[in-house]
């Protein structure tokens, strides 16, 4: 497909399809980190039942750690879908609607993963601290998440509002 002078002023020369294309690389690079850390805090998870110390947390605690492997489950299946998605819909010409699953897949698994890591953080320092600080560290480890991982980048989305305004026609990168 031929672009013309406009469409190249709107920003990067590419067809919808080497679009999709770049995404979806960009996209695969970002799971690759993050899935080698769920699936080494999940196997950290699974080993923790198999401890002779499991046996003496309390119900609450045991619980915790139960719902805990509950979501690195969840978590591990949305940022490993992807995978799957692209595996399974792969020469049927759907690769810009297999980015934008993906990628919401991707968004799920960030937040399970929160989910996860605040489950994870709240059983361990139940156990390391038997008190009430543990809910509080876990609240503030909580908030820096959030802060690092969905309100910088939304912070950056809405300042730089106007520079994508401005180009009304330039894709979504």
């Amino acid at each position: 497909m031929a672009q013309t002078e406009a469409d190249r002023d709107r920003g990067r020369e590419e067809t919808e399809e080497e679009r999709a294309d770049r995404k979806w690389s960009d996209l695969l690079q970002e799971l690759r980190v993050a899935q080698t850390g769920v699936q080494i805090l999940f196997g950290f998870l699974l080993t923790v039942v198999f401890q002779p110390r499991f046996t003496g947390l309390s119900e609450t605690d045991q619980d915790i750690y139960v719902a805990t492997v509950m979501l690195g489950a969840a978590t591990t299946a949305a940022l490993i879908g992807p995978v799957s998605f692209h595996r399974l819909l792969t020469g049927k010409r759907l690769k810009p609607q297999t980015v934008v699953w993906a990628s919401r897949l991707t968004v799920l698994g960030l937040v399970l993963l929160l989910c996860t890591m605040a489950s994870a953080l709240l059983l361990i320092l139940r156990v390391a601290l038997h008190n009430s600080l543990a809910i509080w560290l876990v609240v503030a480890m909580v908030l820096w998440f959030v802060i690092c991982w969905f309100l910088l980048p939304a912070w950056a989305r809405i300042r730089h509002a106007d520079d994508v305004q401005s180009q009304p026609n330039k894709p979504e990168d």
